[in-house]
């Protein structure tokens, strides 16, 4: 496939040139959006819907019980619709498990420790949830030492055991960045149930990220190749092979006659992240600039037709206080920035500014 018209067809998969009616449309076609930064994460679901949503727009997604964010895949946290959490873990969960299992000896956390922390946890998450630090106290109260990550340890375990999730916003003063941790039995009104649910994940895969392959579902899944491969035949009569290893929908979303040609991606977005290799969006010699660094992180980038031209960055006081977002435009690569609009580039970032604000 030609370059333009894989990158092309990324970006209608991802919702950027075909933005979908609703925030959570737009979360229930890329199945899962990685969000270990909330803020991004929200902000993912935003720029890939009509018409501008805020930040309050998608919070309420999150408050009405439609999104939930949970550790799906790879150990880290995803933003889902509610209604798939329980069968993306049926699939996930046990790979999961063994990912972390050395972790796990090493901070204390076994069966009877788990089985504790539920025993205390949810009679008192009933009723509405608890936040992070409250669960921590709770924690402390029975004689389980939360620090050194074994906290978020425990949850993430109760978390791929189907108990808990992350649903309500908390809200704040200015930019929210937490919600209550709550149980699925109580939060989540209404569970899919496919009759596949491994040929499943790898279809929404592709409707949503598409044109992409088995080594790149493997990546984004956190499934290991074979089993991927056997999640690729058990879809097959549901995906398009356009040639060898390359796999789209049969349907895809329509694109829009005005949609910008320049996007301000968030940190971790899966429009980068999401692939084995990075190259087709990125030229090579950027690649370490945007990452994942030494400490993880990954970092916003700028899109034009497809194409990173650079990475920008923000204040975390972003909106209560004016400080714009900052672009660092790439002088080298796959499209040369310098041909981009300026009046393109700000219009980007402001979309973020009002994002924000809203």
């Amino acid at each position: 496939m030609k370059s333009e018209t894989l990158l092309s067809e990324r970006l209608r998969a991802h919702r950027l040139t075909a933005p979908a009616r609703t925030v959570s449309e737009a979360a229930g076609h890329l199945l899962a959006v990685q969000s270990q930064d909330f803020t991004a994460g929200r902000w993912a679901l935003a720029v890939r819907t009509r018409g501008e949503p805020g930040l309050r727009a998608v919070d309420r997604a999150f408050d009405r019980g439609d999104l939930v964010r949970a550790w799906t895949m790879r150990g880290t946290l995803h933003t889902v619709p509610a209604r798939d959490l329980g069968w993306i873990l049926e699939v996930t969960a046990h790979r999961q498990r063994q990912q972390a299992a050395s972790r796990h000896r090493d901070l204390g956390i076994d069966d009877e420790m788990v089985a504790a922390a539920a025993r205390t946890l949810t009679p008192a998450l009933r009723d509405g949830g608890l936040t992070r630090a409250e669960v921590f106290t709770l924690l402390e109260g029975i004689g389980i030492d939360p620090t050194g990550q074994r906290g978020i340890h425990l949850l993430f375990t109760l978390t791929i055991d189907g108990l808990i999730c992350q649903g309500p916003v908390v809200a704040r003063d200015g930019v929210a960045r937490e919600q209550r941790f709550v149980l699925v039995d109580e939060h989540i009104r209404e569970h899919a149930h496919p009759d596949d649910a491994l040929a499943e994940l790898f279809v929404r895969y592709i409707a949503g990220h598409g044109p992409a392959g088995v080594a790149d579902f493997a990546w984004w899944s956190g499934l290991p190749l074979g089993l991927s491969r056997q999640a690729a035949e058990r879809a097959a009569a549901r995906v398009v092979e356009v040639e060898s290893g390359l796999f789209v929908a049969e349907t895809r979303p329509r694109r829009s006659a005005r949609v910008p040609s320049v996007h301000a991606l968030g940190a971790f977005d899966e429009y980068y992240i999401s692939y084995a290799d990075r190259t087709t969006v990125c030229a090579p010699e950027h690649l370490a600039t945007i990452g994942p660094g030494k400490n993880g992180m990954v970092r916003p980038v700028l899109l034009a037709d497809g194409v990173v031209i650079g990475v920008w960055g923000h204040s975390t006081s972003a909106g209560r206080r004016a400080e714009s977002p900052v672009p660092e435009l790439f002088g080298t690569g796959l499209v040369g920035a310098e041909s981009v609009p300026e009046e393109a580039l700000a219009n980007a970032l402001g979309r973020y500014t009002r994002f924000l604000a809203g």
